[in-house]
């Protein structure tokens, strides 16, 4: 552990950057609550995407580098703001119109559109657990409507009360004109209709009453405990972290600009400001903000239903600070550089593992990797052959890998029929093949000969030498161009594997029929 902890010290990966700053945060004494505090927030407002993983999977990240670096206890708290009234029906969800009536009511006052749970905002808890649970993250759920019903927010709020004149002054100067004439930072839940009501309050008392004109247009006083009220977003930001002494929470940039205001607030009441981290925002394919009421970019579900969890972690593992378009084209590159990662741990140095993403994804139970042909292989094997089922890949893959077999190579069985479903969902669809130009015409030929006098067994780096000098004899400059062509007119595809080694897989005798296919066309 010595040798690890010495590394992690002094790695540049991006966990134990964060983590450094968390173990300088208890550098005098240990935590007096006996544990270093994550916590990640959810909106259950629509399904779980893909960008709620990936702040509970990055958070996760840098929780594991934080305990190589310290033996202080850990614990990650999952958030979720079910208390907040519904704004916005969601378009994703079964029989929508239904849902209007219940506008602006707590997320777990509204019935459930998909009829399997108490409330839409149990429905969507459910789901947000589901998925923690399938990913193996070690965490605690923790619901609003729970934590402010039940009194485990009451004596912040009461806090929040005595202190409100300052908590409104940290407010009101990020709020415009008219904003300012109605806000306030608590939000009364109506005693007559049940609703979250955004109106401005006529008093607030030092111990905690609160005077408000209630929907039918009477003054109502009610206490601030007791669930009778919850905090607007951003002071329930900064008042959870002081009530619950919150050491770390990452967010998306679109959150940054509010961070003195969440940290001016938790110190207003008491409490030490988290560590922050801001990672980029998730975007869809078209550059959009994915959104969880709109239901653009991809689904947990649906990367699920294409790779392993582990290449998902990967992918939300790589450059938190860069902008991420959340689309299905950039599932097989994640797939693949998973296990290109996965190969080389065993053999690095301490340092080397502790920079290593694989290591930040499962700690230190890195599995080996059995994927002796690559997932964009797959891809290109499923399109040549048409295949409709794992057992046509497997047909192929045993051949050029006699050893491998779906009993002893469960990644790869796994991969192989994910690469069938992703070819005839993704693939299948959009292939343009085109014709070759004279020069190409004239290179496949002369591949084909060669091809046909080949005696060089299967060696994918041979036969990758071979169709490279196919292509200098040809004067394709750049060389470049000459895999594009084999690509375009024998895939469908512009760009595609080392050819070599896709022959190797496909089979000689396979390729050669597959070149004339083409030329006769």
């Amino acid at each position: 552990m010595t040798n690890l902890r010495d590394a992690a010290m002094t790695s540049k990966a991006w966990p134990f950057e964060e983590a450094r700053k968390l173990l300088k945060r208890y550098e005098k004494k240990d935590p007096e609550k006996g544990y270093v505090l994550f916590e990640t927030g959810y909106g259950p407002s629509g399904l779980p995407h893909i960008g709620t993983f990936g702040e509970v999977s990055r958070t996760t990240t840098v929780r594991r580098a934080f305990e190589v670096l310290s033996d202080i206890p850990t614990k990650l708290l999952c958030f979720s703001d079910d208390m907040d009234g519904m704004r916005k029906v969601p378009g994703n969800v079964p029989d929508p119109d239904a849902l209007v009536p219940y506008m602006q009511m707590p997320l777990t006052k509204v019935p459930d559109p998909f009829g399997t749970h108490a409330s839409f905002g149990d429905h969507m808890n459910a789901k947000l657990n589901s998925f923690l649970d399938t990913f193996g993250f070690e965490y605690e759920f923790a619901s609003s409507t729970e934590y402010y019903g039940s009194g485990k927010m009451d004596e912040i709020l009461l806090r929040s009360a005595d202190r409100y004149d300052d908590i409104m002054k940290i407010m009101l100067k990020s709020l415009r004109e008219e904003r300012r004439e109605t806000y306030s930072i608590f939000l009364p839940i109506s005693p007559t209709s049940g609703r979250v009501l955004y109106v401005p309050m006529k008093e607030v008392t030092k111990d905690g009453m609160i005077t408000f004109e209630d929907e039918d247009g009477t003054d109502v006083t009610i206490p601030v405990t007791g669930g009778n009220c919850k905090l607007q977003w951003k002071p329930d930001f900064g008042a959870r972290w002081a009530a619950l002494d919150v050491d770390f929470e990452m967010y998306g940039k679109d959150h940054a600009t509010n961070t003195p205001i969440y940290d001016g607030i938790c110190r207003t009441l008491g409490g030490r400001a988290p560590e922050h981290f801001t990672y980029e925002l998730f975007l869809d394919a078209e550059g959009h903000k994915i959104s969880k009421t709109s239901g653009n970019g991809l689904t947990i579900d649906e990367w699920l239903t294409y790779a392993a969890t582990e290449s998902l972690s990967y992918f939300m593992y790589q450059k938190p600070k860069t902008a991420k378009r959340m689309h299905f084209d950039v599932i097989p590159k994640a797939v693949d550089e998973y296990h290109q990662q996965l190969r080389a741990y065993p053999d690095q140095d301490e340092k080397g593992k502790m920079n290593n993403p694989v290591f930040h994804i499962h700690g230190h139970n890195v599995p080996s990797s059995d994927m002796v042909v690559p997932f964009a292989m797959l891809l290109n094997l499923a399109s040549v052959s048409g295949a409709e089922d794992k057992e046509t890949l497997w047909g192929f893959i045993q051949r050029y890998a006699p050893d491998a077999s779906p009993e002893n190579n469960p990644q790869l069985d796994q991969a192989a029929g994910f690469a069938v479903r992703y070819y005839n969902d993704f693939v299948k669809p959009t292939k343009v093949y085109r014709a070759p130009t004279d020069q190409e015409r004239a290179a496949l030929t002369d591949l084909v000969a060669r091809l046909k006098a080949w005696d060089g067994g299967l060696d994918a780096e041979e036969l990758q030498s071979m169709v490279f000098a196919v292509g200098k004899e040809h004067a394709f400059d750049p060389l470049r161009g000459w895999f594009t062509a084999l690509y375009e007119v024998l895939l469908g595809a512009s760009q595609g594997p080392r050819f070599g080694g896709f022959i190797a897989l496909y089979g000689v005798d396979e390729t050669v029929a597959l070149i004339e296919d083409a030329l006769s066309k």
